[in-house]
């Protein structure tokens, strides 16, 4: 009975330190967990004002303000809902209208949405995975040489 009695404390106590570790990686993960939205599906969930958070989608034709130093706003979207985003950086080389964008930030109270990181796609055959799914999803997705042919 000694030997059970070892053995089911042994047992007890390994299970005790394998919950701790995981308890412990998950709340260091919490932090770094970013979710990725769609506007349309940003203006649907609502997550609240302070998330860090994705969006990704086409950047808004005519939406582009340069706001004085490095400092822009500009509309991302699906074709069926817009978002205005907030940037102060520098842009990548090929950020420009009607490109596929992913901004990473977070949504502020005025629903404007502060981004620290601006990702613009570098070919004309290179999206975002996330932002190709949503663009499918809508029905606004073009590839190939279609594609490119809409870009230049």
């Amino acid at each position: 009975m000694m030997r059970k009695k070892r053995r089911l404390v042994l047992i007890s106590a390994a299970l005790a330190a394998l919950s701790l570790a995981l308890g412990l990686v998950l709340l260091a993960l919490r932090d770094n967990i970013v979710f990725f939205y769609g506007p349309s599906e940003l203006a649907q969930k609502a997550p609240h004002a302070g998330q860090r958070l994705r969006i990704g989608g086409l950047v808004r034709e005519g939406s582009l303000v340069h706001e004085g130093g490095q400092t822009v706003r500009f509309a991302v979207t699906d074709t069926k809902q817009d978002v205005v985003v907030t940037y102060t950086g520098l842009l990548p080389d090929l950020f420009r209208e009607g490109q596929g964008v992913v901004a990473e930030g977070t949504l502020g109270r005025d629903k404007i949405f502060h981004a620290d990181s601006i990702l613009a796609k570098h070919d004309e055959r290179y999206m975002p995975r996330e932002v190709a799914d949503a663009l499918k999803k809508q029905g606004v997705w073009r590839e190939g040489a279609e594609a490119a042919s809409m870009g230049k």
